[in-house]
């Protein structure tokens, strides 16, 4: 009897502790925007907490790990000079879902309004956006700051470039007509060493995709790394021309195809910027000379580009490439599963991992992020790593919208869309099509691989070397290099790429 008084006291005593604490936590948060300019387009309104100065609040990481910049954002209009947009405790954020849940400590403040929905970077040119702000969170007191949108990005410019260091960018006319906008194509290129020597001669190329969204400047980064530099003017090294394309499309990264929502990346990359390449750098007019290479997005636009213009390269060097077999989209059978977020065991599906297999975010986690990212709340227009392969792989919807595969929110797989990525899905478009493909691919396919890619990778990559094996007229000669241990594109940059010129130049007539 005694006991169980006790135990009501001490109950009673706990919740009333609880709704005390609660109580005494509990703030008001208010952060006003003010804009100096008027700037009559929708966008949305992102404003960025981060705990270090390293770089300015509004590069958001977009790289949902446990340090991710806490982002609140709201869809506008568009701003007038003198507005006041308000930030309450009803605004929606990642990874809090409320400002009142911002932990205490020592934050720098920024806000963007981004407004270029041609770009699908928060920090497209022309955007404008704040000063950054210090605050310091205490844990109990008001939060109460006030933001000047008072600063504009620079219109965009090509870098400065080097004597075997050019960047170039052409006006699109199908992109053009296709978004009723000016669109353009950029590109790096790195020339050969003896370039200059014969203002006749032509040379290989080497078509370079970068990772998700790697834009065209990073040619810049591989001219300036001293490894490369003494590879790259070594007279023994082979005379090829390397061009960095850009992954840069509204919606994320074109992967430089045709696609629903992107456009028609694909014909503007290969019936328009190809020829002004060719003429503007000597290259060979021939596809025995044309090669393309590339890891992670780069791996699968390499393999795609080489299985769909069969005819256009002499061959595709891929490493970690995403998801070339759509029952293992990362981890996700977008056929048969019913969900994208949770496994038939009632457990969150993992999107990334460290090579000993921990996971270190999950799909839904990601999702989430690139929800709060793109406009409407949905990660359809993100132009993160899984709103740009549902731009690509995706259908248009009839008001001209991009579909989702899943719901944003709950991960319930869409089987009518999911049908309609078939025709992506590159180890069933090989099978299906091997009869004609498979002669014009002989000799072509250098795949790459990790057997612990961070991203699940490897599981979609042994389902399509298991389908190439399985080929009989004529029989597949893929080669694979599978490493143990290894996780994503994890290699030396310098030293493979000196070994896949080589065996480039083996191919050359």
């Amino acid at each position: 009897m005694h006991s169980h008084f006790t135990f009501a006291i001490l109950l009673i005593a706990f919740t009333m502790s609880q709704i005390f604490v609660k109580t005494a936590v509990a703030k008001s948060v208010s952060v006003k925007m003010t804009s100096s300019q008027t700037l009559q387009k929708e966008g949305r309104l992102h404003l960025i907490f981060s705990s270090s100065m390293e770089q300015e609040p509004r590069l958001y990481s977009a790289w949902p790990t446990k340090n991710i910049e806490p982002l609140f954002s709201q869809d506008l209009s568009g701003l007038s000079k003198g507005q006041s947009i308000t930030f309450d405790a009803s605004t929606k954020g990642f990874p809090f879902d409320s400002l009142t849940d911002l932990p205490p400590g020592k934050w720098y403040v920024q806000a963007i309004y981004d407004s270029d929905f041609l770009d699908s970077r928060i920090n497209s040119p022309l955007n404008i956006y704040s000063d950054v702000v210090e605050y310091i969170n205490d844990g109990s007191s008001d939060m109460s700051l006030a933001l000047s949108l008072n600063q504009r990005l620079p219109q965009e410019t090509l870098p400065d470039g080097d004597t075997f260091l050019k960047f170039v960018k052409m006006p699109s006319q199908l992109l053009s007509e296709f978004w009723g906008a000016d669109m353009y194509l950029r590109a790096g290129i790195i020339l050969p060493n003896s370039y200059y020597d014969n203002p006749l001669k032509d040379f290989p190329v080497i078509f370079n995709i970068g990772g998700y969204h790697a834009r065209y400047d990073r040619a810049q980064d591989l001219y300036e790394n001293k490894p490369f530099k003494k590879f790259w003017l070594n007279p023994d090294t082979p005379q090829m021309v390397i061009v960095f394309l850009d992954g840069e499309a509204p919606l994320g990264d074109s992967y430089q195809i045709d696609s629903a929502n992107n456009g028609p990346y694909g014909k503007a990359t290969w019936q328009e910027f190809l020829p002004y390449l060719t003429k503007q750098f000597n290259l060979v007019d021939n596809a025995n000379s044309r090669f393309v290479t590339g890891c992670s997005t780069g791996g699968w636009v390499s393999l795609a580009l080489q299985t769909y213009y069969p005819d256009l390269f002499n061959g595709a060097w891929s490493f970690s490439a995403d998801g070339v077999d759509f029952k293992y989209f990362q981890l996700v059978d977008i056929y048969q599963d019913e969900n994208a977020f949770v496994n038939e065991n009632g457990m969150q599906r993992p999107s990334y991992r460290a090579k000993d297999g921990e996971t270190i975010f999950s799909i839904k986690h990601e999702i989430m992020m690139e929800n709060q990212m793109g406009k409407h709340g949905s990660f359809a227009y993100s132009g993160g790593q899984w709103g740009g392969w549902n731009a690509v792989f995706g259908p248009k919807l009839d008001d001209g919208s991009p579909s989702t595969i899943w719901d944003p929110l709950t991960g319930e797989i869409d089987k009518t869309i999911a049908t309609q990525w078939t025709k992506y899905d590159l180890r069933l478009y090989t099978e299906k099509n091997w009869q004609t493909l498979g002669p014009k691919l002989q000799g072509k396919l250098n795949i790459w691989m990790g057997d612990v890619d961070n991203f699940y990778l490897n599981n979609a990559m042994h389902l399509y070397q298991e389908m190439l094996n399985a080929q009989k007229e004529p029989i597949s000669d893929a080669k694979f290099t599978w490493v143990r241990g290894a996780g994503h594109c994890d290699y030396k940059q310098v030293p493979m790429l000196e070994t896949i010129m080589t065996q480039m130049q083996q191919r050359l007539p």
